[in-house]
């Protein structure tokens, strides 16, 4: 039961809403008058987000679509209050408030089905992920019980709660997917045959579910039907959709066709959509096991990896996503947020990436903001590891975010994201200089960097000790054989010729620098050419800054303070204050604003 001290409600458990099939609210089992039909419309929003503030803007759009009237406003305020007062009047307490973002109408999982549904649901799923499969069937058979479906008949006409009561139709979908399997395992396939029939001939394409059928059929004896609904779901998928069926259920059908009776259960392994793990990742032993410990430790802050560019910083979370293999079910995916040209990928663009990983390609909303939506949705209910790479705001990461649930978000960012939150931060540093000598070695080989130590110290040096740079370097020595390391490293040596140098194949660290500073803003472009004389890998003052900047002190100071946010200047990681701090700029870009500068 939700309440806030300026407005109590009464603790009831009389009170009963519904959206899983007819909109209907009850007192005591005496329905309550809803009104016309624009003001239940209101109240089905309101339902459909309980909890959660709901805005004008969204209230308006759901009952009057893009032609609301001049009186809009005015008419929502004297719907919510007629609900409100027809609740407040049957003894349910005052239900309905107006807070921060729009209107709230408080109510517990006893008092709305699709909260019920959802909480039971989530139990039943982590009762399977514990291995308990009685009891996941239970509660998931629980959770099917409140659905008297379809959601909000009657209501169609409005768009927006058409975009909902698709959304609960998948919720029940996957819950319906999830008992299944859980049945399966307790060993009841008669009965889940039975079950899934309907619902395969409704949602002909859901591969999950013709896969439980199909294992249904066959471990009860029925191979030619098992054999005749993947036929089935081949063809649906070509015509429709010009598609084959996935490979895990082409794998139940060679099973099924050689009449394996010990079929293994319906639920393929959890997906993984994550790059190869780098297999010569050397180093940040430290900073990936605090990683990994606060991953383990829960769910619910997203992680951010921030650092310049070539850092490190997507390496690390996959190596990572890794780690983690067995402890998110749901799976784990790593999904780009930029472009090859280093431009923002569209919302619409990611969520379709998503939905498609998560087996909802074809439910895909046509508006990216509800296709968002319908991400969270499953997210909630699955126990996912989701690392989206390249964030180059906190807008891009926000729509993507779990709101609850299980999963966990790392985000990789060479700014600082301020305000995202809640979010745990860790700043990605160049490797130590033994780090940086062991990784040159992996790649050229460790009796090279032996051979000549101080040069190859004198290239990992002139690289900024930055996995980037030193992989480039290492790939070139390693094709270039007869390149003498202290050669190499006096040519490394002359910063105008350095980005240059670092370029073998199609690693072209320049091109990665030439990224991130097309996305910095023109003043702090600015600002990084007028920086750049000052000593390599230095640290400064803020009133050196102003000096070299033109400024005042506290002028400085702010431009610097905007620049750290921007990824733009880096602190050292002792604890300063305003009055002692020491800047520096990233290795690369500092390199790159200096032939800025020359331009």
């Amino acid at each position: 039961m939700y309440a806030t001290p300026s407005n109590p409600i009464t603790v009831t458990s009389r009170l009963r809403f519904s959206v899983l099939g007819p909109l209907s609210a009850e007192m005591d089992g005496h329905a309550l008058p809803l009104g016309p039909l624009k003001q239940r419309i209101v109240l089905a929003a309101l339902l459909c987000h309980a909890n959660s503030p709901v805005s004008v803007e969204f209230l308006t759009e759901a009952v009057w679509d893009d032609d609301p009237p001049r009186t809009a406003r005015k008419n929502l305020q004297l719907y919510v209050s007629t609900l409100r007062k027809m609740l407040f009047k049957a003894g349910a307490g005052d239900r309905i408030s107006l807070q921060c973002g729009g209107y709230v109408l408080q109510a517990d999982a006893r008092e709305l089905d699709s909260l019920g549904f959802l909480e039971l649901a989530r139990a039943g799923r982590e009762a399977s992920a514990d291995g308990d499969v009685e009891r996941a069937a239970r509660l998931l058979h629980e959770a099917l019980t409140l659905w008297s479906g379809p959601p909000l008949p009657g209501l169609g006409g409005s768009e927006a709660l058409r975009a909902e009561a698709d959304r609960l139709t998948l919720r029940y979908l996957g819950v319906c997917e999830d008992w299944a399997e859980a049945a399966l395992a307790g060993g009841r396939p008669g009965e889940v045959a039975e079950a899934v029939g309907d619902l395969v001939d409704e949602h002909p394409l859901r591969e999950r579910l013709r896969a439980a059928q199909m294992t249904a059929l066959h471990r009860s004896g029925r191979r030619g039907e098992a054999m005749a609904a993947y036929d089935d779901l081949r063809q649906h998928l070509s015509r429709e959709l010009g598609l084959s069926p996935s490979p895990a259920l082409e794998s139940l059908y060679r099973r099924v066709l050689a009449d394996e009776q010990a079929a293994p259960a319906a639920r393929p392994p959890a997906p993984v959509g994550l790059p190869v793990d780098t297999a010569d990742f050397t180093g940040r032993g430290e900073i990936l096991a605090q990683l990994l410990e606060t991953i383990t430790g829960g769910a619910g802050v997203t992680r951010v990896l921030v650092g310049p560019a070539g850092v490190g910083k997507t390496t690390l979370a996959v190596r990572a996503a890794h780690r983690l293999e067995g402890g998110f079910p749901g799976g784990r995916i790593l999904v780009p947020l930029r472009q090859q040209d280093g431009g923002a990928r569209s919302l619409a663009s990611v969520t379709a990436e998503l939905l498609a990983y998560a087996g909802l390609g074809a439910a895909s909303p046509t508006s990216p903001e509800r296709a968002a939506a319908l991400w969270r949705d499953w997210l909630a209910d699955h126990r996912v590891l989701v690392v989206l790479d390249d964030a180059p705001h906190e807008a891009a990461v926000r729509p993507l975010l779990p709101g609850t649930g299980r999963s966990t978000v790392i985000v990789t960012a060479r700014t600082q994201l301020a305000g995202l939150a809640p979010a745990h931060r860790v700043q990605v540093p160049p490797l130590s200089t033994a780090e940086a000598l062991e990784l040159l070695g992996r790649l050229i080989g460790t009796g090279r960097v032996l051979c000549d130590r101080p040069a190859a110290a004198r290239v990992v040096a002139a690289c900024g000790a930055l996995p980037l740079a030193i992989r480039a370097a290492g790939l070139k020595l390693a094709v270039l054989q007869h390149l003498p390391l202290a050669e190499y490293a006096e040519r490394l040596a002359d910063p105008g010729a350095l980005l240059d140098e670092l370029s073998v194949g199609d690693l072209q660290v320049r091109s990665h620098v030439a990224d991130a500073w097309a996305q910095l803003a023109e003043r702090h472009q600015g600002a990084l050419r007028r920086l750049a004389g000052l000593p390599l890998s230095g640290w400064f003052t803020a009133a050196e800054a102003a000096a070299v900047l033109g400024s005042d002190r506290l002028g400085a100071q702010r431009e610097l303070e905007q620049m750290i946010e921007a990824g733009a200047v880096v602190l050292p990681d002792s604890e300063v204050t305003a009055h002692t701090a020491a800047y520096s700029l990233p290795y690369l870009t500092h390199l790159y604003a200096r032939e800025a500068a020359r331009v």
